[in-house]
């Protein structure tokens, strides 16, 4: 958090996402989440667009790289998910559940750099009901087992929740069942909607932290420190059980105190509630060579560190893999974080280092 001397400085509030430009597939009309939307950016006097598909949406305005980039990413698309074949989402969960795909923020070191490729914008389902009907037939497949659902492998869903509605009909379709689970994480503090939610504690409402040097530097568009902490304040209250993803976890000049002043300060300003059932997941900083050809076109003045000889070259699955700190560095990184971890949140379980 900023301060100036020794009291602290308030930060504005981060404004909810709204698009500059929208496109809708013309399918999504018939559904009452795109006729709803279709209606309130007419009614505001949104640029609207109509796309046969989210493959083919062109006329974002740029006359640069940086600047179509960026342009995009102010760019809603609502359409239809169409394949219902779950991807499988390790270590997080059994399964990715998106209701949503694409991010409005501006994380430099963001995986969703190479995964969305040229098609940066963001884009919201309108067929939640049939997305919700294809996890109850994984939930059944796989009695009597509990199987867990990530939402926000390729997006973060709150960030756009104010516009869909589509978490709180998520949290409460599985508030009823039995063996089935959901998890999604966020940088934004836009919870209110989601408080009243009958969620019956089979949702655990994660927040992505991280020290003030890597928030400062490499995460733009989103909601700043403090405000995640209240909102995670508020989700306790709520009785949803908490969880922090503290990612990427980066070795730089500092980094011992800067992370213990994360812990410190998440410690002292965390509600008690918000300290009981609390996980934690923590993920090393990663980079693969397209990314890094990708991230240093669209951010060209970024710190983000990704010299290769400075690394090792992990591999992964089908032939692919991603630089990652040298194994020792890899482990300081582990130890030190968990005996933060240990010191300020004593009850708290680490679900996993990767």
């Amino acid at each position: 958090m900023a301060t100036i001397g020794e009291k602290p400085l308030a930060l504005p509030k981060t404004k909810p996402f709204m698009p500059d430009l929208v496109f809708f597939e013309p399918k999504a009309l018939d559904y009452e989440m795109g006729d709803r939307l279709y209606r309130q950016f007419k009614e505001m006097g949104t640029p609207i667009k109509i796309t046969p598909s989210h493959n083919r949406v062109v006329g974002i305005p740029g006359d640069t790289p940086q600047q179509a980039y960026r342009n995009a990413k102010n760019t809603l698309v609502v359409g239809i998910k169409k394949s219902m074949d779950l991807e499988q989402s390790k270590p997080s969960a059994d399964y990715s559940l998106p209701p949503s795909t694409g991010c409005m923020g501006h994380c430099h070191y963001c995986y969703l750099q190479t995964t969305m490729g040229k098609k940066p914008y963001v884009r919201v389902y309108v067929n939640i009901d049939e997305i919700l009907a294809t996890a109850k037939k994984y939930i059944e497949r796989r009695a009597p087992n509990i199987t867990t659902f990530e939402a926000a492998c390729s997006s973060d869903p709150v960030g756009v929740e104010h516009l869909t509605g589509s978490l709180h009909k998520m949290i409460e379709f599985f508030g009823q069942e039995e063996l089935g689970r959901l998890r999604f994480v966020t940088k934004y503090a836009n919870v209110d909607s989601l408080l009243d939610a009958r969620h019956n504690q089979h949702t655990r409402f994660r927040f992505s932290v991280n020290s003030e040097y890597v928030i400062r530097n490499f995460e733009p568009a989103t909601s700043h420190f403090q405000e995640r902490v209240e909102a995670a304040g508020k989700v306790a209250r709520a009785g949803f059980p908490l969880g922090f993803i503290v990612a990427p976890l980066m070795v730089y000049k500092g980094w011992q105190e800067g992370y213990e002043k994360l812990f410190r300060t998440l410690a002292d300003t965390l509600i008690q509630e918000a300290k009981k059932d609390l996980t934690f997941e923590l993920i090393q900083h990663r980079f693969t060579p397209t990314a890094k050809k990708v991230i240093l076109e669209r951010y060209p003045k970024t710190k983000l560190e990704m010299e290769e000889e400075k690394r090792k070259y992990k591999w992964g699955k089908y032939g692919r893999g991603k630089y990652v700190y040298p194994d020792e560095q890899a482990r300081d990184l582990d130890e030190t974080i968990r005996h933060y971890i240990a010191t300020y949140f004593p009850e708290a379980v680490v679900q996993y280092f990767t």
